[in-house]
């Protein structure tokens, strides 16, 4: 448990989160060449077409830090304002969370209005001052207005280029020693929180959970409390590029 690390990226639309995004998953080697694209969790057509996130993305990364090996657990989550309900699951299902703020841009009302939803859940913040190699960006001006806002230290913002790959490393080291583990108790009863679902009409209903005590097995019974109804848990797996059935988890 002490190795794992859950995390979601929190910003205005249009500051960079799904590109940061694609470089973590590059840096963490969770890609091949030959998978990869701009926008790799977006995985509709508009989004891609219009350079948006419409729907949360969880991933799971395996990274290598000072000799020990981590499980990085990813959620992306749309910066628009319609979808701040996305925004608060998936924030639920979280201990930390990267706050992305353009640099050229500053804060914008969506960032504020989702990292108010990170503190309800006291989740730890990770500012980052993305897209600092632009023409137009002014990292000074910008890094005051995160400390205003934060109440951080200046030593806490990371400067950072999703496009380039600039801060990419200081950005994972941050999240391996800032971030929290998960503190649920692997022998206790099955607890689990789902955060998204998607329909998929061979398979039937197909649910995205943070496991938070115990375990859940191939074929186990489980019960929905919001609905009160029994279910058999046919696969059970975790979220790389694609599905990656496992016996436990």
């Amino acid at each position: 448990m002490k190795h794992i690390r859950n995390f979601c990226i929190i910003a205005h639309i249009d500051h960079g989160k799904s590109t940061l995004a694609d470089r973590l998953l590059d840096f963490t080697g969770s890609v091949t060449d030959r998978e990869k694209q701009e926008q790799l969790l977006d995985s509709m057509d508009l989004e891609r077409e219009r350079g948006i996130t419409i729907k949360s993305h969880a991933i799971q990364m395996d990274y290598e830090y000072e000799g020990e090996k981590y499980v990085l657990n990813l959620i992306d989550t749309p910066g628009h304002v319609d979808f701040s309900y996305e925004v608060s699951r998936s924030i639920a299902a979280c201990e930390g969370a990267l706050l992305v703020v353009d640099a050229a841009q500053s804060i914008q009302a969506q960032t504020i209005s989702n990292l108010y939803l990170a503190l309800e859940n006291d989740l730890e913040i990770i500012p980052v001052l993305n897209k600092v190699d632009l023409p137009s960006a002014n990292p000074e001006v910008v890094s005051d207005d995160i400390v205003d806002l934060l109440g951080c230290e200046y030593s806490d913002i990371i400067p950072a280029s999703a496009k380039t790959g600039l801060g990419i490393e200081e950005i994972l080291a941050a999240i391996i020693k800032k971030v929290p583990a998960p503190s649920g108790k692997v022998d206790a009863p099955l607890r689990a929180l789902i955060f998204d679902s998607v329909y998929n009409p061979f398979r039937g209903v197909e649910t995205y959970f943070r496991v938070i005590n115990g375990s859940i097995k191939k074929n186990q019974n489980i019960k929905f409390v919001a609905t009160g109804k029994n279910y058999s848990a046919d696969e059970v797996g975790t979220l790389r590029l694609k599905q990656f059935p496992r016996e436990e988890i």
